[in-house]
């Protein structure tokens, strides 16, 4: 049975060889990676071309399942997929390997206790923010810029300073100066 790996970082500035070499050792010749949030499967084509591409026979190999999704939703409807396909999924950290009754059964509970987990997150949320509405002191409308948007715009606007220098100046992010000049001044801002 073939064996093909799938690494994944969420950051650019993350490392893909501590899995590369763990695939590598759980004996895949053929490695697809990628820097991408896990939190969807939009944008990731190494993924896509990686299910695309395996046959029935076929094995997934992964470090850890949180590589390949991050919902219990996602996992399962890329173990579905594998699964219609005739492919197995392993997971070289994790007793997961789908082609065996001890390692399906692995994977559903893993399922399940991450969906109560989740399930357990909302619920303390919802009580804070329960309680937090008892105190008065919860708006609903997130935490507090940091961000001094008129300060922005004016040492934009006066000082005709570009994006770069008004985040070095104010110690923020780049982006964050695009977002507060807005998108429709971008180009402009860019050239300045």
């Amino acid at each position: 049975m073939p064996s093909y790996g799938y690494a994944r970082v969420s950051t650019t500035d993350q490392d893909l060889g501590l899995q590369e070499a763990a695939l590598r050792a759980a004996g895949c010749d053929v490695i697809r990676t990628e820097k991408k949030s896990g939190t969807s499967r939009e944008g990731r084509t190494e993924l896509a071309t990686l299910l695309d591409f395996l046959r029935a026979g076929d094995t997934l190999v992964v470090t850890r399942v949180d590589r390949l999704a991050r919902s219990i939703g996602d996992l399962q409807d890329v173990v579905r997929a594998l699964k219609a396909k005739g492919v197995a999924l392993r997971a070289t950290e994790q007793p997961i390997d789908t082609s065996t009754a001890a390692g399906k059964a692995f994977l559903d509970m893993l399922g399940v206790f991450a969906e109560f987990e989740t399930n357990l997150r909302r619920e303390r949320q919802m009580e804070g923010i329960a309680a937090a509405k008892a105190r008065g002191v919860y708006k609903g409308k997130g935490r507090k810029p940091t961000i001094d948007a008129a300060e922005v715009q004016r040492l934009h606007a006066d000082e005709k300073l570009g994006p770069a220098a008004i985040a070095k100046r104010l110690g923020i992010g780049r982006a964050s100066v695009y977002r507060v000049l807005g998108k429709r001044d971008a180009s402009k801002v860019a050239a300045a």
